[in-house]
């Protein structure tokens, strides 16, 4: 692989229920090492997507009443929208749903067995359906799967199994040789303690208890199980071919540099997925790193505890670049971090408004007072303090980059704060306002003006891959040409020459601490799942209360946007021998078009009122929560319109 490459990868998400903070941020920390290798000038591919076959995505598509394909169709839509609101840099986004890969996964399973590696068998044991795991007796943890804590089943059926144990020797050779294979090291010593050294079992790579998935070519009864299912995307997703006529992206990228995974999941990426390379002849990646986990104060995010946090709730109040500092800047590397509301308005008023924002605010407000706007020419160290800050900027672009380097973002993000407080505190040491009352000062303040400028330019690059727009707003309000936005342009602190300073927005404002830890307190506590209500009996209502509701099948005739509501319809519904004109709240879902035709449930003997200004002579009913999915009730092509409902 050349050297000018660099291949990445998140986990493919089980889109079993929405993602909260911990899949964005394995999502985000990938997308840094992306954009940061982009600012290198390397060749980048970045990929994610989705796994979406197994048992759990059967039966929770059974319990939504969808088929598992409309179910995972729209779990991916929901996943692309939030990467987009996160603007996560993917080159591809891969599902396991897709040809491209199914096809690929049959002749890779076909592959195994010819060559022996894969053979048939029966598995009876322990089972966790929510991990999707099998587990000895003396892997559970108080009788309980112990990677979620659930209870396990007992199961047994027909299986193909891989015999891992023919590939243990290579394994172990390839921690030796390749110490930073598993990152960070203590990872590996885990891995060799639970599952190397007691045995390593032949894997069950097959299931026949349920049908959601790729079938086995040569047994159609044997679902291909999520292991070789799921792993191989990696590679499918770059054209790898079983009968090595690898697409030009494959020969290109492959081995992948780092693949980014969370460290319930390194089991399967260090074991399963380098002994399945080896089977099939491919060079392993060159790092697994699996980082640790955002735990809550009383422990794991859990929705019946309330204290989930889901990131559309942070970006949609602070912005992405708050989420993406805070959750980088927080998580130790390999290690567990906690959040709390309290933690992030610290962070947020701490790092981003007082130390970084205050600083771009301040240098361009002097630089447009004291010089109109322009920078002053780099004149070498004027002042006591110029060398020193010169000196320390240096050093801060040669530290930050052998710790991204090394992925150990969160060590980054501290050495460039670092050089953030350094010329806050230069700031202070050299009082421009001072120097500025002085004429014979002129080149000392002009000296400084351009220091603080260059310094800014620095930081902008530095931070590029993780405050997205930041980074563009200090390139804006600096004048930093597009040419000069990578990573060798910063490495001779001093070379640039600056245009004007355009004033602009103040990205980062302090904010109100009680409040603003209330308020995320509060959307943590609307997440909490609430058990379902026992209906009490003076809650029931009678016979003779449903009979007052005159429901009728109607058709609609004509249907157009609401002149002064984005989210209603009005449709023109023919009931019988009338037509009604009816106001609905389902833009979100349907088009004008959409209605037109269909037959549908119409409540007649709701009292007419007027919505926004357009009078509705009825309701049309559907079903769904509103803001996630709805669906119109619709009637079967043979019932007139007119007929009751009953």
């Amino acid at each position: 692989m050349a050297n000018n490459t660099f291949y990445t990868t998140t986990p493919i998400y089980y889109p079993s229920g929405k993602f909260h903070i911990g899949t964005a941020y394995t999502t985000i920390f990938t997308d840094v090492l992306a954009r940061y290798n982009r600012l290198k000038g390397k060749d980048v591919r970045f990929l994610t997507g989705l796994d979406e076959h197994g048992n759990k995505i059967q039966t929770v598509a059974e319990e939504r009443g969808l088929t598992p394909q409309k179910h995972v169709d729209e779990m991916a839509d929901e996943a692309k929208e939030l990467w987009k609101l996160l603007k996560i840099s993917n080159d591809d986004f891969i599902r396991t749903t897709e040809e491209r890969h199914k096809k690929v996964v049959k002749r890779i399973f076909e592959k195994f067995i010819e060559q022996g590696d894969i053979y048939l068998g029966n598995y009876e044991g322990l089972y966790c359906k929510p991990c999707e795991s099998f587990y000895t007796e003396t892997q559970l943890v108080d009788g309980k799967c112990p990677d979620c804590g659930r209870e396990v089943d007992k199961i047994k059926e027909e299986s193909y199994f891989f015999k891992m144990s023919n590939y243990v020797d290579r394994l172990v050779n390839l921690y030796e040789k390749n110490p930073k294979f598993i990152s960070p090291e203590f990872r590996k010593k885990e891995i060799i303690n639970n599952f190397i050294k007691p045995g390593l079992e032949d894997l069950c790579v097959s299931r026949t208890t349920f049908d959601w998935g790729i079938s086995v070519d040569s047994n159609p009864k044997h679902v291909i199980y999520v292991w070789i299912d799921a792993l191989t995307n990696y590679i499918t997703a770059l054209g790898y071919d079983p009968d090595g006529n690898h697409s030009e992206l494959f020969n290109k990228f492959w081995p992948a540099n780092v693949q980014v995974v969370g460290k319930d999941i390194i089991r399967f990426h260090t074991i399963y997925w380098p002994i399945m390379l080896m089977a099939l002849g491919l060079e392993v990646p060159e790092m697994i790193y699996a980082h640790g986990f955002f735990m809550m104060k009383d422990g794991k995010m859990s929705k019946s505890k309330g204290n989930v946090i889901y990131p559309e709730m942070i970006v949609n109040k602070y912005g992405n670049d708050a989420l993406r500092y805070y959750l980088l800047r927080e998580l130790p590397y390999g290690q567990d971090g906690v959040f709390t509301p309290d933690g992030f308005v610290a962070r947020y008023n701490a790092d981003l408004a007082n130390d970084l924002g205050n600083l771009l605010n301040r240098t361009v407000a002097m630089i447009d007072k004291y010089f109109d706007g322009e920078v002053p020419e780099y004149k070498g160290n004027v002042t006591a303090f110029d060398s020193i800050l010169k000196e320390f900027a240096d050093n801060a672009v040669r530290n930050v980059e052998n710790l991204m380097d090394e992925y150990k973002v969160p060590d980054a993000m501290s050495e460039i704060w670092n050089l953030v407080s350094r010329s806050n505190k230069y700031i202070d040491e050299t009082m421009p306002w001072v120097l500025a009352k002085d004429e014979a000062k002129k080149e000392e303040l002009g000296s400084v003006m351009y220091h603080l400028a260059e310094s800014l330019r620095v930081i902008a690059t530095m931070v590029a891959p993780i405050l997205l727009d930041m980074s563009e707003e200090m390139y804006k309000q600096l004048g930093v040409k597009e040419e000069a936005r990578n990573w060798n342009a910063i490495k001779d602190f001093g070379t640039y020459k600056f245009d004007k300073v355009q004033k602009g927005i103040i990205v980062f404002n302090r904010l109100d601490v009680n409040e603003e830890i209330e308020y995320i307190r509060n959307e943590m506590s609307k997440t909490v799942k609430k058990p379902v209500q026992e209906v009490k009996e003076e809650d029931y209502i009678t016979f003779d209360d449903f009979s007052k509701v005159d429901m009728k099948v109607g058709k609609v005739l004509e249907c157009e946007k609401h002149p002064d509501a984005d989210k209603l319809l009005v449709s023109k519904v023919e009931v019988g021998e009338e037509v009604r004109q009816i106001v609905s709240g389902i833009s979100k879902f349907y088009s004008p078009e959409d209605m037109i035709g269909k037959k549908v449930v119409v409540v007649t003997n709701l009292k007419p009122a007027k919505l926004r200004g357009v009078m509705s002579e009825g309701m049309i009913l559907a079903a769904g929560d509103g803001k996630k999915s709805l669906s119109v009730v619709e009637i079967e092509d043979k019932i007139n319109t007119g007929e009751e409902v009953c």
